[in-house]
């Protein structure tokens, strides 16, 4: 009976964000694929500009590496493991084993500030400790919801999922800000 409810809860479930572990150098293609397949996805990416001999050279890099993230059911993560030439490694979450669910807010906001401009956030990879819980309400990053943090003495916001990556936002003054009170 509890697998027969499980299996429907499963059925019925609504499209989300699940991260998925990659290949080395293989995101392009697996995102091809998933296109074709007509799946929304996400594949991380953001232009590193350098100098090499004096010629400007920008490279598109992953952050994180070897990550996708990939918005659908529970039935099509399994389909794409089970069914498809694609090699897809779904990361799962550390307390219940389930595949990790990304909420939509944070996964918006994540491909917000990464698409902004390379100037304007420093991605940090490492954990981070926890702040006050802030929303943005003016200037740019209007809406943006996240942490406040101070990194190289200026207040920023910090956009995390989980585990995996935090992004902060370039300098946001404190009256750009409003405490988000959870209840």
């Amino acid at each position: 009976m509890e697998l027969k409810e499980s299996v429907n809860e499963r059925m019925n479930q609504p499209n989300c964000w699940y991260v998925a572990h990659i290949k080395n150098l293989s995101g392009p293609k697996i995102q091809d694929r998933l296109n074709e397949l007509g799946i929304k996805n996400y594949l991380p990416c953001w232009t590193e500009v350098t100098e090499f001999r004096g010629k400007v050279v920008k490279k598109e890099k992953p952050v994180p590496i070897n990550l996708i993230f990939i918005f659908t059911t529970y039935n099509t993560c399994l389909n794409l493991i089970n069914f498809e030439p694609i090699k897809l490694n779904f990361m799962r979450d550390f307390m219940t084993k389930k595949f990790m669910i990304i909420p939509e807010k944070q996964m918006e906001d994540f491909m917000f500030l990464l698409n902004f401009s390379d100037k304007a956030i420093k991605v940090i990879n490492r954990d981070l400790r926890p702040g006050d819980r802030v929303r943005v309400i003016k200037g740019d990053f209007a809406g943006i919801e996240g942490e406040l943090i101070r990194v190289q003495g200026h207040k920023r916001v910090v956009v995390r999922l989980k585990g995996l990556v935090s992004l902060a936002t370039t300098y946001i003054p404190g009256s750009f800000l409003e405490r988000i009170v959870t209840a």
